[in-house]
């Protein structure tokens, strides 16, 4: 890997949750509006009291690397926000930042997504198909490490992942909900998108914006 290509360390990954934590505030009534139609309506409140808080976490804090700023996200995202998100997300930064204990590139990054996306599936039980934060990651997931083998830079694996991510959000539209709150609303679940899958592609996108700041 050439020396100059950015890494997913410890600056980066609080920039990140930064980013997040700008881009819930700006998205906060889509979200609500997404989750209005079959969820609780509170997705995007929750989600910005969560990652308010962890930008409160992290003023002061000294983390050891990027894992240690992602597993202190976690943490707050757990204790912090209400509904099946808090958990959710709260385990997938959890382990992320288990799997990042040090600057990561392409590949690296890659598996620790994917140990994110392992948490949220044994946690939610859900699949891809099941209209959940899972239809999103899974192809970002696939996307970072495609572009990780094939020798991309951290900038342009994530900004496929990002577009990846997006792509499978939209793909929820015609999808009947098996999880969570949704499935409850059986073929009337149909026809909207999932919130949850909305929000990872903002996570994803987020990444992909600060990455190519580097």
């Amino acid at each position: 890997m050439d020396f100059d290509t950015p890494l997913f360390d410890t600056a980066l990954a609080e920039a990140w949750i930064r980013s997040i934590a700008a881009a819930v505030e700006k998205e906060q009534d889509r979200l609500t509006e997404l989750d209005s139609a079959i969820g609780d309506g509170d997705h995007g409140s929750n989600l910005r009291r969560g990652f308010d808080a962890a930008l409160a976490a992290l003023d002061g804090l000294q983390p050891a690397g990027p894992g240690a700023v992602l597993t202190r996200t976690g943490t707050t995202l757990i204790s912090k926000v209400g509904g099946a998100s808090g958990p959710l997300y709260g385990k997938a930064f959890r382990a992320l930042g288990a799997a990042l204990p040090e600057p990561a590139g392409p590949v690296a990054l890659a598996e620790a997504m994917a140990a994110g996306l392992d948490a949220v599936r044994i946690l939610g039980k859900a699949e891809p198909g099941d209209k959940t934060i899972v239809d999103a990651w899974t192809p970002a997931v696939a996307a970072l490490r495609t572009a990780a083998a094939t020798g991309a830079t951290l900038p342009e694996a994530a900004a496929a992942a990002a577009d990846a991510a997006e792509q499978g959000a939209r793909d929820t539209v015609p999808l009947r909900a098996r999880k969570g709150r949704a499935s409850y609303l059986g073929e009337r679940s149909t026809g909207h998108q999932d919130p949850g899958a909305t929000s990872t592609a903002l996570l994803f996108r987020t990444l992909a914006d600060v990455t190519g700041n580097r």
